[in-house]
């Protein structure tokens, strides 16, 4: 008997929880999480990130191409794009501080509408890899933000 609850008790609270990479919906969402994402919003949550670190892991991307796995790489900085996104927006410095490179990650957001399938992220391969090389280049002028 108290198997069976325990059971039941897990797979009530397995089927409830929203998945890692998707914000919480629904009737039993937070205030406002109900509502449907801004595609910034889709991608990374919030993970406590430092600027400096989620910077170093875009920088890693930086020598990498679609040569030997497209979809991998191609994954891989629009996820290290994101969670910099993420971190500049939840810095203690405030968005304000990082206006460019949000601005650069809205416009591409937009684009992208929430879909980070190979085949879209293949689609807008130029300005997904543009914005990385834009904001590289941003925060390499502003060496305080990330050392």
């Amino acid at each position: 008997m108290l198997a069976t609850a325990v059971l039941a008790a897990l797979a009530v609270s397995c089927g409830t929880t929203p998945e890692p990479d998707r914000p919480a919906s629904g009737a039993n969402a937070p205030d406002g999480a109900g509502a449907t994402p801004s595609p910034d919003d889709a991608y990374a949550p919030s993970t406590g990130e430092k600027v400096r670190d989620a910077f170093a892991t875009l920088q890693a991307t930086l020598n990498d191409s679609c040569v030997k796995d497209c979809d991998y790489f191609l994954g891989r900085v629009n996820k290290e794009l994101q969670e910099l996104d993420r971190a500049m927006k939840d810095d203690p410095k405030g968005p304000g501080h990082f206006p460019e490179p949000i601005q650069k990650m809205t416009e591409l957001n937009n684009t992208l509408g929430g879909d980070a399938s190979f085949e879209n992220l293949k689609k807008h391969q130029k300005q997904l890899i543009a914005t990385r090389d834009f904001i590289n280049t941003w925060m390499q002028d502003h060496p305080d933000d990330y050392r």
